[in-house]
């Protein structure tokens, strides 16, 4: 009998979780999880508010209150999940970078940039890359480990190094971005690696994202608009918006869901911003917008495309700000986590 067994065997997930514990409470090591969070605590580039970087510890610290009991994944626990250590590192490096961008960021809005604003993008510009560069080369151990990756940010810019390294294993893969904006800008602020041009990023570099679909936009200007249009069906964007105005009209979120699944190719990865949610949900995110998408249409979706046949390749969730006096969208955060990472194993039929 395996180590994984004997735990299986000795654990009750009808129990509270237990401090020393890995996320959800679970007792598996990396070694004996199917699923290994890479946890991503970054958020230099952000134009709002900050906090994401501090996303994957709250939301470790959150999951502990999930009850393990999934409806729609059989004995969900028994898959393996397992987090890695948050990276103090990135976490520092973050720490230090994010002033100089906030100083960017303040002369482009005082025009007043200098010779030395000019210094300091290229030096943020030249740490984002670095760590990207890391973020993929640990994408890859995982992978290479026939594990499944998901990360977890930090802000929306974290996931580029996880989908340049899923092309070791996959020679084509759509994404289906849930997000209340597009993404699409080209180095926004002068940031190369922006959390507003991760999208325009991974379609200009990687030539293995077949399509992106998008989910829930709903604040995003004219250069994306343009951009979408021009992209000759690599981008298709179901604004949030079109999403309302069809229920107006008597269509109902399967018949949405549907349209959706019949844009994607059998493989997919999903990137979810946490502000594609109802900001009730997501308050403290970095730039929360009106409007959005409940839990439930969320899950109900992605069960759909995951009966429909479709593999879910990868996941990233970001973008998770907690408060300094609730837990709430690390609360909900976890929960998303939990039932994204069950349903990924789903489709890998590893339940």
């Amino acid at each position: 009998m395996t180590s994984k067994q004997n735990k299986i065997i000795g654990f009750n997930p009808n129990n509270l979780a237990m401090s020393d514990t890995n996320i959800f409470g679970l007792p598996f090591n990396e070694d004996e999880s199917e699923i290994v969070i890479l946890s991503l605590p970054w958020d230099v580039t952000v134009s709002y508010n900050d906090g994401t970087a501090n996303g994957p510890e709250a939301i470790f610290e959150a999951s502990k209150q999930v009850d393990l009991f999934d409806a729609s994944v059989n004995n969900a626990w028994k898959i393996g999940l397992f987090m890695l250590p948050v990276n103090l590192n990135w976490k520092e490096v973050s720490d230090f970078t994010r002033p100089k961008a906030r100083r960017i960021i303040e002369d482009l809005e005082n025009n007043s940039g200098n010779e030395h604003s000019s210094t300091l993008l290229a030096e943020v510009n030249d740490i984002c890359a670095n760590f990207h560069k890391e973020v993929e080369d640990a994408a890859l151990r995982i992978l290479k480990n026939n594990k499944i990756v998901v990360g977890l940010g930090g802000d929306h810019s974290t996931p580029y190094g996880i989908i340049k390294a899923l092309t070791f294993k996959h020679e084509s893969f759509a994404i289906l971005q849930f997000d209340a904006h597009c993404d699409l800008r080209e180095a926004y602020e002068g940031f190369l690696f922006s959390h507003a041009s991760i999208m325009y990023n991974v379609l200009k570099d990687i030539p293995q994202v077949s399509k992106l679909v998008q989910i829930g936009i709903r604040d995003f200007c004219e250069e994306e608009s343009d951009f979408i249009s021009n992209s000759e069906g690599r981008v298709v964007t179901f604004f949030d918006r079109y999403i309302k105005q069809q229920s107006y009209i008597g269509k109902t979120f399967n018949d949405f869901t549907i349209e959706v699944i019949a844009t994607l190719p059998e493989k997919v990865y999903i990137s979810f911003d946490i502000d594609a949610l109802d900001p009730k949900l997501c308050p403290n995110t970095g730039t929360p917008v009106a409007g959005g998408l409940e839990l439930e249409q969320v899950y109900y979706m992605i069960e759909e495309i995951v009966k429909a046949g479709k593999i879910i390749i990868s996941a990233d969730i970001n973008e998770v700000s907690p408060s300094l006096n609730s837990d709430w969208d690390a609360n909900v955060g976890a929960r998303l986590l939990y039932r994204l990472s069950n349903l990924i194993a789903l489709s890998n039929k590893l339940a």
